[in-house]
């Protein structure tokens, strides 16, 4: 499988890692976008999810650690930067099994900072491996 063209922001979306990590780290690299890997191994649900996000993600130190302060702030200009972000939610498929719940809010709320920043041409990609 081929990456889709990671620049375009119209296509940026949720979706399952079909190639390589080194691949894509190399394709972001290449449209300028950061990459930021979270591991989601061995979490034991939302609050040792919202720290390892907290980490991994490089937000704010203000971020409030819920998921109303998470879709704000997935929503800032300072967090996404000029070019956009690739992120990497790596041992997802387990994380989702023991933690359904917490698992739907994630995608929700990913979801919309995807569909958030489409409408200002910014790429946020969100990869599961």
């Amino acid at each position: 499988m081929t990456l889709p063209d990671l620049r375009r922001a119209a296509d940026a979306q949720l979706r399952a890692l079909s190639v390589p990590l080194d691949a894509l780290r190399t394709a972001a690299h290449a449209a300028g976008l950061r990459v930021l890997d979270v591991d989601l191994a061995a979490l034991k649900g939302k609050a040792a999810l919202l720290e390892t996000l907290a980490s991994a993600l490089k937000l704010p130190s203000h971020f409030g650690r819920n998921w109303d302060a998470l879709a704000d702030v997935l929503q800032d200009d300072q967090w996404l930067g000029d070019a956009g972000i690739v992120a990497v939610l790596r041992n997802s498929a387990a994380f989702k099994q023991a933690h359904p719940a917490d698992w739907e809010m994630l995608s929700e709320i990913f979801a919309e900072a995807i569909e958030f920043w489409k409408t200002r041409h910014k790429p946020l990609w969100v990869f599961l491996a």
